[in-house]
């Protein structure tokens, strides 16, 4: 046994070097030497493994054996379709400044705030006690080694004390600045030691029982058999089959869309050819994580250590056989484990819950406009919020249930994410209708299938809406839904993923979304095929009439509500040299339209698309011949395009009433023009290679009836010697 005072040395130490490797790698950054590595990159994905695997999964095996594999067999299938998924969700990312989940959804479906609201509420309430159970794993890994007999946890010391380093390490590694698209260099790379070290403890630990407690993987087997604990080599037992589609279904869609994965693999990602170490790295991290869970699960049972606290198994098997040096290894490696999952998380959600519901709160109200220019400081705030909120709530909830019950609760309100996602991404009837229908009522039967039998257990709700359901309605009761008898996370899946798919399909079906959304899922979509550069082609020659000056303090007075007054002039200022017009004093309309693109792209990075547009459309002000150009130019052009290619009748329509909105619709009739440039370039390589082909075969041909000719000719000359050699 440790003091608590060592363990507390040993953590702060091990922080600190944390703190140092990422101020390293920042300055790096600064100095222009950033890490662009795919090793890092591949590396950092391991924030998938929490104490849920690095506690849990043993847990897990004392009481289901094998099925704990079923939540890593859906991740490593999701990795087979990384190409199809993840990469179009970057290419999106790097055109549309995406910062979260929240907004990449709320971007496929016309920067809609509603459903970017609903996004982050989903994220927010599954994963606060996630974030919980993370805190929860952490002090009690810090009790067993520290005190004896540790009956049950104490948390107004320990506890209190691990949150408030939980804080201060989420703020200096994940919100140290406003912009969450700025590549965070220090912060991975603090994050890819993080995986190594909770890698490393985890072989170091399940090495030294397999080959020191036991003889090998054969003995453990033998050990299995001899002491009758068959479960743990088992499938699972009752209902294994419907458990097992349940988990790879879920760790399937959490490996792409829990919010701190979604971060690291798409936000963090600095170029799509990573995904080509990832492909085979993370894979490989997967199995050597999962690799040793049986045989620590067996060692703890053969010892007769309590079935009950299994979950740390990890902790108490080492100090078991009189080795502590090796408990503290075990618990730095779930400290990691914990922490990994808690900055990338808490970073997120702060960052989701400022763009999507304190900002348009506050733009509604004009005495809380203030702050707007305190929007960093307010995401420390958050920050504080949600982990105490998740300390609160870890108390509240203290041994009520295992670490993989919370885990999978957290994971189902990540599956209602999936239909609006994953078929946005590829199906372009898919609207926002749809969207917002299918996973409001996913979340809905989220929360009565699985949080409401939660309450009963805790006894504030009565038991009686389980047995007999609300007013007495069988049919409804949570946990038989319709009279559908499967165990309690099957059945929420089941339940939540088929109403939130039918919804979204219905909703997309009937409604017919406005010319506005249209545009934008073309040209959301037409992005999923290729990255591509933010720079477009701009129409060039027309007159140069707007002032310059007026346009840039009025974008300088949008940015500084939420940037701040020295970095919203260094950003107008940036903009106007990267089109090229700051030594100018008149500008064109094109290059108005494209200035403001550029505008809500920087506003983007930092409060979000959906708030970013929203923000454009009701500050940004055009004169009426500014306007009435824009419509003119907007006509000429279609009409060009018309001329020369057919398009579908609505794309001739009047541009949108917001004039800057037009840009994007001439933007893609261009690019559907080039697109088919494209295709008939290629045709034409391909009849030229034809053609040349058939030059080739004709030149063959004459070549050859000339080889023929003087073949015939020669011999015809011999014929005709022959009759006079013999006269």
């Amino acid at each position: 046994m440790f003091s608590p005072l060592s363990v507390i040395l040993v953590v702060v130490v091990y922080i600190a070097l944390l703190f140092g490797l990422a101020q390293w790698g920042e300055q790096r950054t600064r100095r222009g030497q950033p890490f662009n590595s795919a090793t890092l990159y591949a590396l950092s994905l391991g924030v998938y493994f929490t104490t849920w695997t690095f506690y849990g999964s043993i847990g897990f095996a004392t009481q289901s054996g094998l099925l704990y594999l079923g939540i890593y067999a859906g991740s490593l299938l999701s990795v087979f379709f990384w190409h199809l998924t993840l990469r179009r969700m970057i290419a999106v990312k790097e055109t549309f400044r995406i910062t979260s989940i929240a907004d990449l959804i709320s971007t496929r479906y016309r920067r809609s705030q509603r459903i970017a609201a609903l996004v982050t509420l989903i994220a927010f309430l599954g994963l606060l006690p996630y974030i919980s159970l993370q805190l929860e794993a952490v002090v009690r890994s810090f009790r067993l080694i520290t005190i004896e007999e540790a009956d049950g946890i104490h948390w107004t010391s320990s506890g209190l004390l691990i949150t408030l380093m939980m804080v201060m390490f989420t703020i200096l590694f994940g919100v140290r600045r406003l912009d969450p698209t700025e590549r965070h260099q220090g912060m991975m790379l603090a994050l890819a030691a993080e995986c190594v070290v909770k890698l490393v403890a985890f072989l170091i630990l399940g090495g030294f029982i397999t080959w020191y407690f036991f003889d090998g993987p054969t003995d453990v087997y033998q050990q299995i058999q001899i002491n009758g604990f068959h479960h743990l080599i088992g499938l699972g037992g009752d209902d294994a089959g419907i458990q097992w589609l349940t988990l790879i279904v879920l760790s399937f869609v959490g490996v792409q869309l829990l919010p701190r994965q979604f971060h690291v693999a798409v936000v963090e990602n600095v170029s799509p050819r990573h995904l080509g170490r990832a492909l085979w790295m993370f894979p490989l991290y997967t199995l050597l994580i999962t690799a040793f869970v049986v045989p620590i699960a067996a060692a703890g049972m053969i010892l007769g250590l309590p079935e009950a606290r299994a979950d740390y198994f990890m902790l108490m098997v080492p100090q078991a056989l009189g080795q502590p040096l090796l408990a503290l290894l075990a618990f730095i490696g779930g400290f990691s484990a914990a922490s990994g999952m808690v900055i990338i998380t808490t970073m997120t959600l702060a960052t989701m819950v400022s763009n999507h519901l304190l900002l348009p709160v506050c733009e509604k109200f004009e005495n809380l406009r203030w702050m707007r220019t305190w929007l960093l400081q307010v995401r420390w705030v958050l920050v504080a919020l949600i982990l105490f909120g998740s300390f609160a709530l870890a108390r509240l909830l203290s041994d009520t249930h295992m670490l993989v019950a919370v885990g999978l609760i957290s994971f189902v309100a990540a599956l209602q994410l999936a239909p609006a996602t994953f078929i946005g991404l590829f199906w372009s009837r898919g609207n926002s209708m749809g969207a917002f229908l299918g996973m409001l009522v996913g979340f809905a039967l989220w929360g009565w299938t699985l949080i409401i039998p939660a309450w009963v257990d805790e006894g504030w709700v009565s038991a009686s809406l389980l047995s007999d359901g609300p007013l007495g309605i069988e049919w409804l009761r949570p946990e038989m839904l319709f009279g559908l008898d499967l165990p309690q996370v099957p059945h929420a899946v089941f339940w939540s993923l088929l109403a939130n798919i039918l919804f979204y399909l219905l909703g997309s079906w009937f409604y017919h979304p406005q010319k506005q959304e249209r545009t934008l899922t073309t040209e959301f979509l037409y992005t999923t095929r290729a990255l591509r550069t933010q720079e477009k082609t701009r129409p060039t020659g027309l007159n140069a009439y707007i002032e310059l000056a007026p346009k840039l303090v009025e974008a300088e007075q949008l940015l500084k509500r939420y940037l701040g007054e020295e970095k919203s002039q260094h950003s107008v200022n940036r903009i106007a040299d990267d089109l090229q017009v700051y030594d100018k004093s008149h500008i064109s309309v094109v290059e108005l339209m494209e200035f403001h693109r550029m505008l809500e792209q920087v506003l983007a990075g930092s409060i979000g698309a959906a708030s970013a547009h929203t923000a454009i459309e009701e500050s940004i002000r055009y004169t009426d011949r500014e306007r009435s150009d824009l419509t003119a130019i907007y006509s000429h052009i279609v009409n060009e395009l018309q001329g020369s290619y057919r398009f579908h009748p609505d794309k001739a329509q009047e541009p949108h009433s917001h004039s800057f909105e037009a840009l994007d619709d001439l933007q893609n009739q261009l690019e559907r023009l080039q697109l088919k440039v494209d295709q008939q370039k290629n045709q034409i390589e391909q009849l030229e290679l034809r053609l040349e082909q058939r030059y080739q075969e004709i030149f063959d041909y004459r070549v050859e009836a000339q080889r023929l000719r003087h073949e015939n000719e020669t011999l015809r000359q011999q014929l005709l010697q022959e009759p006079q050699q013999e006269g």
